[in-house]
């Protein structure tokens, strides 16, 4: 049974202001604005080099803007407790331990009482598929298991947000299918997602709302549908129509 979210709004509204980030006197992020609240699952998409996943790590906190600001309910990024929000990146990081310990680990940093450890941590491998390798070493698992496990270990404190960074892009059609099923079922639980994706395919399945990028700018921030059927941006259209390569 998929758990629900937990901490409802402790942490959003998630509000980005002029964003802006430069590296060797190229602009990478030009005044973005972004606002996030509870609801469908926003979609952050746009070809290569757009700066999606430079944006996810200045919402996440990873990285400061050298302009504009970032807040989760008028905090900063580091002063949101860390259970609140959940991190999943296109490589997963694992500890060199059990896949059950990967999960102990969150829960304790989260500050999850440990009488709850064994109740979560079961569950949330049940959710994946990966309940059978519990005490498996993480690193043997395949990628597409590593990602399920990176998945599961974000979601076992119930995260109010989650944050996702091209999940599946290294994996094969059946782990993708199954990193997409869990990701919809968080959604429908409650959980408000970030996703970050270049996949045309995979953002109509799962997107509530898109947020186009080009060249470090938003071009187009709309319902999913308006977006796809009647996209008001000329670099989203051609996105759209194969013109402008992923």
């Amino acid at each position: 049974m998929t758990a629900r979210t937990e901490h409802r709004g402790e942490v959003l509204p998630l509000v980005a202001r002029a964003l802006g980030l430069w590296r060797d006197g190229r602009t990478l992020l030009d005044n973005v604005d972004l606002r996030v609240e509870v609801g469908p699952l926003t979609v952050i998409m746009g070809p290569n080099g757009a700066g999606k996943s430079l944006l996810l790590r200045l919402l996440a906190g990873l990285i400061a803007p050298d302009a504009g600001s970032v807040t989760w309910a008028g905090r900063a990024p580091d002063r949101v407790r860390i259970k609140r929000l959940g991190f999943v990146f296109q490589a997963p990081v694992l500890l060199r331990r059990s896949v059950a310990d990967n999960l102990r680990y969150a829960l304790r940093a989260a500050g999850i009482p440990k009488a709850e450890w064994h109740e979560r941590t079961a569950s949330a491998l049940a959710e994946v598929g990966l309940d059978r390798l519990a005490d498996a070493p993480a690193r043997v698992l395949s990628g597409g298991e590593q990602q399920k496990l990176a998945l599961a270990r974000a979601l076992a404190p119930g995260p109010e947000v989650l944050l996702m960074d091209e999940p599946t892009a290294n994996l094969d059609p059946t782990a993708t299918a199954a990193i997409e099923d869990r990701v919809g079922r968080a959604r429908d639980a409650g959980t408000t997602i970030v996703f970050v994706t270049h996949d045309l395919g995979q953002a109509k399945r799962l997107a509530g709302r898109v947020v186009f990028l080009h060249r470090g700018r938003v071009t187009e921030d709309a319902p999913a549908a308006r977006f796809f059927d009647a996209p008001a941006s000329e670099p989203a259209a051609a996105f759209i129509e194969g013109r402008l390569l992923p």
